[in-house]
């Protein structure tokens, strides 16, 4: 499972924009000290958001971690751009349903389902959709044949097919 996280720290002041002289997606704001946070973003303000998608703070600052007891990635909190969020997460998700097959073959199990979905948000801030986290949850059924209630079940079955097959030829 991997969820979002959210880290609203106001220390980055990048000047890309600016030094670079893209002046095509600098709107007035950043030209009059504004800080563009995601280059290469539009600089249009949505109505009713606080900030444009190269403005954005929240998506600069939003970090992902899993939450699970299980050795996959994201185990410490990392950043993913709201464009990736989405093959990202559905990787990472991947890792689980592999994990579980794995886990079902060393020890004589069989995977009944998996099943993955993806959460998605909208950022507050600027408007912006984004993959905000995803669960994977398996179905696994393992056979114990030293089990009583496995071994009764076997010989009630066993009983049902007994002359299921009877050929009665003249």
């Amino acid at each position: 499972m991997i969820t979002g996280v959210y880290n609203n720290t106001n220390t980055y002041a990048n000047q890309y924009a600016v030094n670079t002289g893209l002046t095509g997606r600098i709107n007035d704001t950043a030209r009059a000290g504004g800080v563009i946070a995601n280059p290469g973003e539009s600089t249009k303000v949505s109505p009713g958001r606080k900030s444009s998608p190269a403005e954005c703070e929240a998506c600069r600052n939003r970090k992902y971690k899993d939450g699970s007891d299980e050795m996959v990635s994201f185990k410490s909190a990392a950043h993913i751009s709201p464009q990736a969020s989405a093959s990202r997460v559905r990787a990472h998700e991947q890792e689980h349903v592999s994990n579980a097959f794995r886990d079902a073959a060393k020890k004589n199990g069989k995977v009944l389902a998996a099943n993955v979905s993806l959460k998605t948000s909208i950022c507050p801030e600027c408007g912006r959709s984004y993959v905000a986290g995803g669960t994977t949850a398996t179905k696994i059924q393992y056979s114990n044949e030293d089990n009583p209630y496995t071994k009764n079940r076997k010989a009630l079955d066993s009983l049902s097919f007994l002359g299921g097959n009877l050929d009665l030829a003249v």
